[in-house]
């Protein structure tokens, strides 16, 4: 074999190919740099070596991407005259690169609003309505800032590369064999092989769970890189879905989901293949005569800035001064973090999970579910849903209108609007007056049930000028958004002024909640639990005098309805995934999961939440809510929970496989 001698051709190709990988190595830890500078916030409190584990841990999977996008001048070394075309390498590298750093600048603030990494939820955005999604960009993101910083940053990469390929030419004299040539392939494929699995360990490559190697949250995501991330959910199939099928025997995952969800006041109709298909005989509601229900689903209602669950910021002061005058939930969860998994946890009683976080756009979701309008029509009830938006988006007018709702008035209903933003739609303000003018509306001899939906609490915030409430300060980046829960605030108590002066409000239950929270500077436990935490507020005739004024039993959307079966008395079919809350002997549980391709799962169970991580590594916290939340990692068996987790997650994907999480007309248990 020939030497291979300094400004010889393989030599300098060898010399490029790992100059140009060290390049993309640097390229994305100065990256990490960035994101971590934007989220710094939520760096506080962190110890330095946790942060310094999580660069160095980023490396890894940093090296991971940088093998992959080096395989195209890798295979230029089994040419003839191997990487002598030097443009096409630096074009292929600048391409690279490019993709790199877009994706790099996206996740800065996609990461400061969902604190995930780039996932499934992107796609999710742009294959639902692209204009939408591009307007809320421009109109609440420095997009040209970050353009030209992408282009400055590819061009400097572009000269680098090039700079590089002038010190290392490839020379076209002492071409060696192609024995040589081959051989050198092998041992740097050999090398790619090893660098691409992230670690010299025996058995999986490096893989996500890898990451969390401490007790903060920031810390774990920090090393993960996002290209990796969103390359593995673009990987995603259905192996994921049969994960979850496999914890257990069916059998067995039914019968203990039942006795997480049933009391005596159930009868199980079809035990054998649904733990959740019951009648459940309340005992008198709060009334005996019908009563309307007006559900209100607030936008980003997180219970972090809510004055109700003893935060004295300022920004909820309406919510704060209704809550007097119901019963508040103060330890209750969104089922996800995003409005889709809170519509249809919420109404259609069906909790969120892996694979199925968009389920009013999947096929298994075309399908009629058992929950609010379900329960409402089986008494003969009218009813409507009033929002700012585009029914269109999430396929909200087709999925709800499957399970049965009767009127929809969106944002192409409302004749000279106060505010319409270009891009979601008209204010809260406008939509609150419109169901204040529909619900006054309704005939007296007939009970309704109205569904209203609020928005302007959502990127870019747009909102009315001059606003009628002052703006939020004090809270930096956060100003914005509060602004906007303030202005909702407000919108609300606009609304709640005028029905209570209209003669259906004493005759009338109105169940008000946060679809999903926000990400703060406090990330609490590994699923982040602060962004679940939203409030529940239920008003109506006799609730606080039979049920007091605040509860403290944990629980999720899917047990809205349930709970509103229980208030409104006597016997109602139904297949909720949830259970009255106001019929339980126990401190309550929730289960939980983040939206996009993130398969962190959780059970919360009292004081006490189990995080279940992608690679099936758990942890367990104990976790207090309130004025200064806080949370702990606890050394206590998890067995019990983690088979009750699994339990609940397989019955319920199984059963919406098998299409039947609506069952109807079944013969009774004896």
């Amino acid at each position: 074999m020939q030497c291979i001698k300094q400004n010889h051709p393989i030599a300098n190709d060898s010399y490029f190919l790992f100059s140009s990988a060290l390049i993309l190595l640097i390229l994305q830890s100065l990256l990490r740099v960035v994101l971590y500078w934007r989220n710094a916030d939520l760096a506080v409190g962190i110890p330095s070596t946790d942060i310094l584990n999580a660069f160095l841990t980023g490396i890894r999977f940093d090296l991971i991407i940088t093998v992959y996008a080096m395989v195209p001048l890798i295979l230029g070394f089994l040419l003839k005259n191997g990487l002598r075309n030097r443009k096409i390498c630096i074009a292929c590298l600048t391409i690279v690169s490019l993709v790199i750093v877009f994706l790099a600048v996206l996740e800065l603030d996609f990461y400061h609003e969902f604190h995930a990494r780039l996932n499934s939820m992107v796609f999710e955005y742009m294959q639902e309505d692209p204009a939408t999604v591009i307007s809320m960009i421009w109109h609440g993101f420095p997009v040209v800032k970050y353009l030209a910083a992408i282009f400055l940053l590819t061009a400097i990469l572009y000269y680098t590369f090039s700079f590089v390929s002038r010190m290392t030419p490839h020379h076209n004299s002492d071409n060696p064999s192609y024995v040589v040539r081959l051989s050198l392939f092998i041992l740097i494929m050999l090398m790619s092989a090893v660098a691409a699995r992230g670690t010299l360990r025996q058995g999986p490559p490096l893989r996500w769970g890898d990451a969390f190697h401490s007790q903060h949250l920031f810390a774990n995501h920090l090393g993960l890189n996002g290209t990796y991330t969103l390359t593995k959910a673009i990987m995603a199939s259905d192996k994921s879905k049969k994960h979850w099928l496999k914890k257990m025997p069916l059998d067995q995952a039914i019968l203990d989901t039942a006795s997480m969800l049933h009391n005596d006041k159930d009868t199980l109709l079809a035990s054998d293949i649904s733990p959740v298909y019951r009648k459940y005989a309340a005992s008198q509601g709060l009334s005996d005569k019908p009563l309307n229900v007006v559900f209100i689903l607030m936008e980003s209602f997180s219970a972090e800035f809510v004055g109700a669950m003893d935060h004295d910021d300022g920004i909820t002061p309406n919510f704060d001064k209704l809550s007097k005058q119901g019963l508040l939930f103060d330890h209750f969860l969104s089922n996800g973090t995003h409005t889709h998994q809170g519509m249809f946890a919420s109404l259609a009683c069906f909790p969120n999970l892996p694979n199925f976080e968009y389920l009013m756009q999947q096929p298994e979701g075309n399908t009629a579910f058992s929950g609010m309008i379900k329960m409402t029509a089986d008494r003969g009830y009218q009813s409507m849903y009033i929002y700012n938006g585009d029914f269109a988006w999430d396929n909200q007018k087709g999925f709800f209108g499957t399970q049965g709702m009767q009127r929809f008035i969106g944002r192409h209903d409302f004749i000279n609007p106060v505010f319409s933003d270009p891009t979601w739609g008209v204010s809260d303000q406008d939509m609150f007056d419109r169901a204040a003018e529909e619900l006054a509306a309704q005939p007296s001899d007939k009970p309704f049930f109205a569904f209203l939906q609020t928005l302007s609490n959502h990127t870019p915030y747009a909102l009315p000028s001059p606003l009628p409430v002052a703006e939020v300060t004090g809270h930096g980046e956060l100003n914005k958004h509060l602004t906007a829960m303030h202005y909702a605030d407000w919108a609300l108590g606009e609304f709640f002024k005028k029905v209570e002066k209209q003669p259906y409000f004493n005759n009338t239950i109105f169940i008000l909640v946060g679809d999903h929270g926000f990400g703060t500077e406090k990330q609490i436990t590994d699923i982040d639990l602060l962004r679940f935490h939203v409030p529940l507020l239920i008003i109506g005739p006799k609730v606080t005098e039979k049920y007091g004024t605040l509860n403290h039993t944990v629980g999720s959307q899917v047990d809205i309805a349930p709970t509103l079966a229980g208030l409104l008395g006597g016997e109602t079919t139904h297949s909720c995934w949830g259970r009255d809350l106001l019929n339980t002997d126990d401190a309550g549980f929730a289960i939980i999961k983040p939206s996009g391709s993130d398969h962190t799962t959780a059970i919360v169970k009292g004081d006490k939440v189990l995080v279940k991580l992608e690679d099936s590594s758990q942890k367990l916290y104990q976790y207090t809510l309130g004025k200064a939340p806080h949370a702990e990692e606890i050394d206590t068996d998890k067995t019990i929970l983690n088979h009750q987790l699994d339990a609940y997650i397989e019955s319920a994907t199984s059963n919406l496989l098998q299409r039947k999480v609506g069952l109807e007309n079944t013969t009774p248990v004896n």
